[in-house]
């Protein structure tokens, strides 16, 4: 089973490679091999890494941890999984402890190089520059990553160093750092590695040479596509939007973000299922093996327990079919008189608040000459506040789904507003721990996303949208940029923006508008978490 695994994996065929490594899990569990357990497991959480499935790693890998005796390369290498799960969901503090960890149960010096990197990598995330500087120094200090066999992670080290240098503000050593090991990752043909760098170089010329960025997040494009790497791939995309790029960047971006979130949800839906059906399996043969493990009853005592139990079901199947019409005929009662009653409140709603101004609205039509453009002005404006109306009337009969689908659900409202002529670009939001935020806040985030999509398909007529999420350890972070019209900034309370800056402030955050004519509008929002 467990050759069948390695092989499908080797041709990354990766659900029938968690297939087999889980049958393989479970014949080791008929035989209590607690080690080749263990391994099992952990190919099977890092094959749900690869494919995005973070959550569900964090899963299998805590179901390997009774298993794990005093098996250090084991235990070290279950810790270092869990650091990178816990990294790639921002949850920063759990991934550095679970990397000390395995830096302790490390078996050798050379063993602990890469978990002390990605104690700097989280560093990094975290702002902490002296404190990863610090540490990917005392690396290449020791002269451990010299050999020749180890200069895929001295490039490593030194190409985040660089990045570390540069983040701090340290901008000439960073550069020479991060531009030291892309030269070595050329010698050495780690076609691979040097994505990351152009991506960290691409970064660094952001702000002073633009189209030296684009022409480094274009490299690392080039590569992350030869070796289908979809994260490094959409890290590139950003790049070239956020600098103003070819907008056909944007369409790629929206494309590739999309198809690879299809693609996660399906691998993290099999995933799931093999689990659930092997422990259904496994269940199944347990209480047949219990069955014939017991004393068979005399034929008589079997003959009279049957006998019984026809009486009984005879007596109880009138019973069930007179409380299922009485249940049914209830139920059916009571929705009815829901939905007769939810009816009747939206048809006072409708008559009160829009049937005089669409009475109003048809008599102008009629009674006034179109062809003069301040009458068509007029008559459009009503029917604006129409249509503004029914919106409101729709969203009061709306509830927003706070729970686990709150995410898609943000996705998707924010989606609605992309249409021949606009692009909107959603980053990061999967990225966000939802269950982490409270439903006030969620709630408040919503609303305050819509009506800034709302300002932006009245006033802006922007060709492209950017949404961006983000989190550090104490607050949630929204950027919203478009490359719209713009306005000055004594016209941002006349567009209604002071109704969102009001929904901010109850939930103790801060919004900040940055507009000019000509020059598109930005929005940063900060809340607490």
């Amino acid at each position: 089973m467990r050759e069948k695994a390695l092989n499908y994996l080797d041709d990354k065929k990766f659900n029938s490679a968690f297939y087999y490594f889980n049958k393989s899990k479970i014949l080791f569990e008929s035989i209590k091999d607690s080690s080749n357990i263990t391994y099992n497991l952990v190919m099977m959480a890092s094959i749900q890494q690869i494919n995005g499935d973070y959550y569900g790693s964090k899963e299998t890998l805590t179901e390997a941890l009774p298993f794990v005796r005093k098996d250090y390369n084991y235990s070290a290498s279950i810790n270092n999984y869990f650091g990178i799960a816990d990294k790639e969901l921002s949850l920063y503090d759990d991934a550095a402890s679970y990397y000390n960890e395995a830096i302790k149960e490390a078996k050798d010096t050379t063993s602990k190089q890469s978990p002390l990197n990605n104690i700097a990598v989280v560093y990094i995330k975290q702002k902490k520059y002296d404190q990863a500087i610090t540490i990917l120094k005392s690396i290449l200090d020791s002269k451990i990553l010299d050999d020749s066999e180890l200069h895929k992670g001295k490039a490593r080290v030194l190409d985040n160093l660089g990045y570390a240098y540069f983040k701090k503000g340290v901008n000439d050593k960073g550069l020479q750092l991060m531009n030291k090991s892309l030269e070595l990752r050329k010698q050495i043909d780690d076609s691979y590695g040097s994505i990351e760098s152009y991506l960290h170089l691409a970064e660094y010329f952001a702000e002073t040479d633009r189209q030296k960025s684009n022409q480094y997040a274009q490299s690392a494009y080039a590569i992350a596509t030869k070796f289908n790497s979809i994260d490094e791939r959409l890290k590139a995309l950003s790049l070239l939007i956020s600098n103003d790029a070819d907008t056909k960047y944007a369409q790629k971006y929206i494309t590739l973000n999309d198809s690879i979130i299809k693609i996660r949800n399906n691998f993290k839906n099999k995933f799931a299922k093999i689990k659930y059906d092997s422990k259904k399996e496994k269940d199944e043969n347990q209480k047949l093996r219990l069955e014939k493990a017991e004393d068979l009853v005399s034929l008589q005592k079997a003959e009279y327990q049957k006998f019984v139990l026809l009486i009984i079901f005879a007596l109880l199947i009138p019973l069930v079919i007179v409380y299922r019409r009485y249940y049914l005929n209830k139920h059916r009662i009571e929705k009815i008189q829901t939905s007769y009653d939810t009816e009747k409140r939206i048809s006072k709603k409708i008559h009160d608040e829009l049937a005089n101004d669409v009475f109003h609205a048809i008599t102008f039509a009629e009674t006034q000459p179109l062809a003069t453009a301040n009458t068509k002005e007029n008559l459009l404006q009503k029917l604006d506040d129409i249509y503004a109306r029914v919106r409101g009337i729709s969203r009061e009969n709306n509830d927003i789904d706070t729970g686990a689908n709150y995410s898609a659900t943000l996705k998707e409202m924010l989606s609605t507003y992309n249409s021949s002529t606009t692009n909107v670009i959603v980053n990061n939001i999967e990225k966000i721990n939802w269950e982490a935020v409270d439903e006030i806040k969620k709630v408040t985030i919503y609303r305050v996303l819509q009506e800034l999509m709302v300002n932006m398909k009245k006033h802006s007529q922007a060709p492209v949208v950017m949404v961006k999420f983000d989190s550090n350890a104490k607050a949630l972070l929204i950027d919203y940029v478009d490359k719209g019209k713009g306005c000055t900034k004594e016209k941002i309370i006349k567009n209604g923006l002071q109704n969102m800056e009001n929904r901010i402030l109850t939930i103790k955050g801060t919004i900040i508008f940055d507009t000019e004519p000509d020059n598109g509008f930005r929005v940063k929002i900060s809340t607490p978490k």
